[in-house]
């Protein structure tokens, strides 16, 4: 046998060397994260290296996903074996083709970085979404669980598509098995190409399309053959699992390591077992380990082929005891009776001689860390007499109640496992330090290792942690480091903001970046962090990595420096040979950069071993007492950010529970949280120089975080200011004489790209440590909270525009990004009446990341209006809206030409509808008359249902029955139609006609709907009590009416009342007319479920009580009530009805 070689990479590399070696052509749009498979086949290919056919790989790159999926289809007929590399919405719009590749039987591989899909939010993370909405094509499919097993099984699919003419689709776990990087045994290549099978390849060649042999392939069939022809490939599917099981058997005998379609592990005679495919078997073989050494018998199935399913190989390892089965989904497949697999396993036992309860769940979804705990948590639910179905594992749902309560963590590590730990900031080098790290212990010793990278959604600059293991074992933990024995935090700030000693084992080791000597260090560590250093003898160094890396002129890269530290600290490897190694690497990656960059690498590493200093934790921090955050009402931190917000930012967010988003579910998220997370990452900030400052405000312009602005003041406004600002009189220009100038800046929001430095063009701004400006972030909060805009000096100049508020502010992304300069800009222009319909790439992630989002809106709620389409329809998606937006429009604007026309509409109602429909197409001069439009519309018009509340509040102030009033005014308006001498425009509710002495029979008028009812109920009042009225009198004929000569109220008339008198005008049966309307009202159906779209929850409400008290479907309980009081949620959900 030949010698092992091993290698230390992640899965995408895996995959893509063995794609590289069966495939000859290549169809490519690189997609995260399966970019790095594609990445590396056209790099090889550029390289020259050759496949197993002495061949140099042809690489296409598309312009889309559905591209490169027509272009595998098209090579795939001309006869090339093609490969392809994709993942989440990539795979999604290659599915037409898929079905076509399928169908024609051609034996084409799609490599698949399993991922999530977009739904209610974008997720980049991985889970099995995206394979399981392809599963119905016709492929066949390979499920792999970690780095290993893609370099050993990924050849299975280019072998047996060949064989069997059966495309395959081959995946893995996006990210946990995509990015993992592992020491793994290469396969033999000669032993793996020895499977292929060349008279396979031949008959592949010669089923091509060829004009010297020409045929025609995917005709357009007819009812009579279509069903015939789709049944007619079923031979050929049902081949696939013993070749499948046949090659697998080959590379076990080539790898020592057991594959089969289905692969079981644990107790022989095991009563619960767990199915389940991808990274989470190996976290479940570290479970059934654990609990079978306790005398439990568990065992898990691992799922390797799963398209076509095949229940004769999966009964072939299930063990015969089985009690109680259970099967995991990476996926949600919402309203079905179950996710995918578990439909699958449950189909597979039907009928069967076993018959064990089988149950599902999902789990892991968008790479939600899955770990032990929550593995022992499902063998826990299996052990119920009653255990839970379709739950969820790893999260809190107390909506649905689904999921499983886990447990605390237990670290499964191997005997001499050593974990490392290290927080870090995107950009700043930590993760590539890490990868390189990880490659000196792989390649330089015996030792297993594997490195893991977690980090959010932001670009450069966000938080990056990296998960490191070592040992002498095959490391099999497809999870984050919660229990290490190292941890380094590379970002100062870090102490604050996060638990970063969170797990770190007794006497372990932690390294800070500090830009403080030893003494303020310690003086500056919160308590918590102390009593932890001190009660679990914790081996605690710092380093000043910022101020070196500034000294040796590498920026804010202290990644080279804090590598060399961890080497030393941690002594994985001896020091000198770590030095040795990283200086190999870093000549290799920077060698034709110039000796100046090598050795300024160089020193970096000579530099972090030598200043490395260990502090003497004191044995009294141990009993220092750790007091309580102080929960103070912040007024000015709405809700949404404390109880979402907030906790997402600490890195807490796993902690959130489901109803956490009760009102949320859609997706939706406030805009203008990014204000409140002030991560404060930036070293070095601005420092505005007021006497060289000549105004120009060119420095805001540039500002890709708007981070510093400027101000016009009012005298008050600059007298109000908190002491640290700078405040001077305008200089030149708009403004100058009226208004006072300053340049704010937020030093705990800027990201210290130092843009505005090189763009000044008086040098009126120097770059200075963040600790020396913090005063001025009460001033910047001041100038943005209290200072009002000044729209005499905005205009559309480059100073101008600058006076304008910013509403895309502190987003996520790099440090210096030009491209949210210029979104920021179009946001001064135009944000207060802007659509964004932004494609998916950098601008949507830090555009729209959760939680901080950094579109904000004006004073007066008014900001761009934001929504992520899918990858490149961003255009059609933005014609959506705005054809919805003009549809909408054009609607509004009918109406409104329908309001003009109306002879007896209010002449100022008018000229605000004609001001409107003027500027309707212009947005900037269409902002003040929308405004004034509404304002009017406000005070001129109403809805029923306002009116209703309008009877019932008037009512109740008088103690009259409001909603019988609104019955009157309903009969008498003829339902608000009115008619005779009475118009709409007069806020005339309750007939009250022609004024006594007046011969024109003149009807009373209103200057508002309020006035109006309130006239009716006191009208009302005057005839049914002698009670002196509540409000101010607005009912011209109260005086004239004998006061309370119907207690039975007005509707009574003469005929109707017991008592013989009344208001006879209306004559008999008036009384009776309105009984009868209120008996209809009453006697309204109760529609169940039945609600309209859109009905109020206040109207549903109502019904329900009526339901309870047996009103609703009775006409005639009303009489019975008539005397006791009416709930007004009551009268408005039957009001709401009509």
């Amino acid at each position: 046998m030949a010698e092992k070689k091993f290698i230390t990479c992640d899965g995408n590399y895996a995959a893509a060397h063995i794609a590289y070696m069966f495939s000859e052509v290549a169809a490519i749009y690189p997609i995260t994260p399966s970019s790095t498979m594609a990445e590396l086949v056209d790099e090889w290919a550029a390289q020259g290296r050759k496949n197993i056919f002495g061949e140099t790989v042809k690489v296409v790159e598309m312009q889309s996903e559905a591209g490169a999926a027509g272009a595998v289809h098209g090579s795939l007929q001309s006869g090339a074996l093609t490969s392809t590399f994709t993942a989440s919405q990539g795979l999604l719009l290659m599915i037409p083709n898929m079905y076509k590749i399928a169908g024609e039987l051609l034996p084409g591989v799609f490599h698949v970085s399993a991922r999530a899909l977009a739904a209610q939010s974008l997720s980049i993370f991985g889970d099995h979404q995206d394979v399981m909405a392809a599963r119905q094509t016709g492929f066949a499919m390979i499920a792999t669980s970690s780095v290993q097993e893609v370099m050993d099984l990924a050849g299975v699919a280019h072998i047996v598509a060949l064989k069997s003419r059966v495309p395959f689709l081959h995946f893995f776990d996006g990210f946990r098995t995509s990015h993992e990087i592992q020491k793994i045994e290469l396969i033999d290549e000669a032993s793996l190409t020895a499977m292929f099978d060349c008279d396979a390849l031949k008959a592949f060649r010669n089923r091509a399309l060829n004009p010297e042999t020409p045929i025609t392939r995917g005709t357009a069939q007819n009812p009579d053959i279509y069903f015939q022809t789709r049944e007619a490939s079923n031979k050929f599917y049902d081949a696939v699992p013993d070749m499948v099981a046949d090659t697998m058997r080959k590379i076990s005998d080539i790898t020592g390591r057991e594959y089969k379609p289905f692969v079981y592990y644990g107790a022989a005679d095991a009563d619960r077992v767990i199915v389940a495919m991808g990274s989470v078997t190996e976290t479940v073989k570290e479970c059934v380990d654990y609990l079978n050494a306790k005398g439990e018998k568990v065992g898990v199935v691992t799922v390797h082929l799963y398209r076509p399913f095949s229940a004769k190989y999966l009964f072939d390892v299930m063990p015969k005891s089985v009690k109680t089965l259970c099967v995991l989904d990476r996926t949600k497949e919402p309203g079905a009776n179950g996710e995918p697999l578990y439909l699958d396993i449950v189909d597979a036992f039907y009928g069967s001689e076993l018959k064990p309860n089988i149950i599902g769940g999902r789990y892991g979804l968008s790479s939600k860390d899955t770990t032990p705990a929550q593995m022992l948590a499902v063998f826990a639910n299996m052990s119920l007499p009653q255990p839970k179905n379709h739950f969820t594992v790893g999260i809190v749902d107390d909506v649905t109640n689904l999921s499983l309560p886990v447990g605390e963590e237990i670290s499964m590590a191997k005997e001499g496992t050593f974990e490392a730990l290290f927080f870090g900031l995107g950009a700043d080098g930590t993760v590539g330090a890490n990868k390189n790290s990880i490659k000196i212990i792989g390649g330089s010793t015996d030792k297993y290792c594997q490195a893991y990278f977690s980090y959010d959604s932001k670009k450069s600059g966000g938080y990056t942690s990296s998960h490191l293991r070592f040992g002498d074992k095959p490391i099999t933990s497809p999870y984050l480091v919660t229990t290490p024995d190292f941890i380094a935090c590379h970002v100062p700030s870090y102490v604050d903001k996060y638990d970063v000693l969170k797990g770190l084992k007794k006497g372990g080791s932690f390294l800070l970046n500090s830009v403080n000597d030893a003494a303020t260090t310690c003086k500056t560590l919160p308590d918590a962090m102390k009593v932890y250093l001190a009660k679990n003898n914790i081996n605690f160094y710092i380093i000043n990595a910022t101020k070196i890396a500034a000294e040796l002129g590498l920026g804010s890269r202290t990644n080279t420096i804090m590598q060399s530290a961890f080497f030393k600290i941690a002594n994985v490897i001896p020091f000198d040979k770590a030095v040795e190694e990283m200086k190999k690497a870093i000549l290799k990656s920077y060698g034709k950069k110039g000796e100046d960059i090598v050795n300024m690498n160089y020193a970096a590493v000579d530099a972090g071993g030598n200043a490395v200093v260990k502090v003497e934790v004191p044995a009294e921090w141990a009993n220092i007492v750790v007091k309580e955050e102080e929960h103070t009402a912040d007024a000015a931190r709405p809700d949404f950010v404390k109880k979402i917000v907030d906790p997402i930012n600490a890195l807490k967010g796993d902690l959130l529970p489901v109803s956490a988003f009760n009102g949320r579910e859609d997706g939706t998220w406030d805009n203008g949280t990014a204000a409140y997370e002030k991560r404060g990452i930036a070293v070095n900030v601005p420092e505005w120089k007021i006497g060289n400052c000549i105004q120009c405000n060119q420095c805001a312009y540039v500002c890709p975080h708007a981070t510093i602005r400027p101000f016009a003041l009012t005298a008050e406004e600059a007298k109000n200011a908190p002491e640290a600002a700078k405040i001077v009189d305008v200089k030149a220009g708009k403004g100058k004489g009226v208004y006072q100038y300053t340049m704010a800046v937020s030093p705990l929001d800027c990201m210290g790209c130092g843009v505005c430095v090189g763009v000044c063009p008086p040098s009126a701004i120097t770059m200075v440590p963040q600790e020396s400006q913090l005063p001025q972030q009460d001033v910047f909060n001041y100038m943005v909270s209290s200072v009002a805009e000044k729209k005499d000096i905005q205009d559309n100049t480059v100073k101008g525009s600058q006076f304008r508020q910013p509403m895309l502010e502190f987003s996520g992304s790099c440090a210096g990004c030009a491209e949210t300069s210029y979104a920021r800009l179009v946001t001064q222009l135009f944000g207060d009446h802007m659509y964004v319909s932004n494609a998916t790439g950098c601008s949507s992630i830090w555009g729209g990341p959760a939680a901080t989002s950094p579109y904000c809106t004006n004073k007066e709620g008014h900001g761009p209006a934001w929504c992520n389409s899918l990858f490149e329809d961003n255009a059609e998606h933005g014609l959506g809206m705005f054809t919805g937006q003009n549809k909408i429009r054009e609607d509004l604007a009918d109406k409104t030409r329908q309001l003009i026309a109306v002879e007896w509409a209010r002449p100022e109602l008018k000229a605000a509808a004609q001001a409107w429909l003027d500027t309707m197409d212009d947005g900037t001069a269409n902002a003040e008359p929308a405004k004034a439009y509404v304002k009017a519309l406000e005070e001129s018009i109403c809805t029923v249902e306002e009116l209703a509340r309008m009877f019932i509040e008037e009512g109740e102030a008088e103690g009259v029955r409001g909603d019988v009033a609104f019955a009157q005014s309903l009969h008498e308006t003829g339902y608000f139609k009115y008619g005779g001498i009475v118009t709409p425009e007069m806020n005339n509710f309750a007939g009250i006609g022609a004024l006594n002495g007046n011969a024109t029979g003149q009807a009373a008028s209103f200057p508002d709907p309020r006035t109006g009812v309130r006239a009716q109920i006191q009208h009302l009042k005057a005839y049914a009590s002698t009670e002196a009225l509540v409000n101010e009198c607005v009912d011209p004929r109260f005086s004239l009416v004998v006061r309370g000569v119907a207690p039975y109220v007005e509707w009574l008339g003469a005929a109707d009342n017991p008592q013989g008198r009344g208001w006879a005008v209306p004559g008999a049966g008036y009384g009776a007319n309105i009984v009868k309307l209120l008996g209809q009202i009453l006697a309204y159906k109760d529609p169940g479920d039945g609600y309209p779209e859109g009905t109020p929850a206040w109207q549903k409400e109502g019904f329900e009580i009526l339901v309870k008290r047996g009103i609703i479907n009775s006409p005639d309980v009303w009489k019975a009530r008539f005397n006791q009081p009416i709930m007004v949620g009551e009268i408005l959900a039957i009001i709401g009805r009509l």
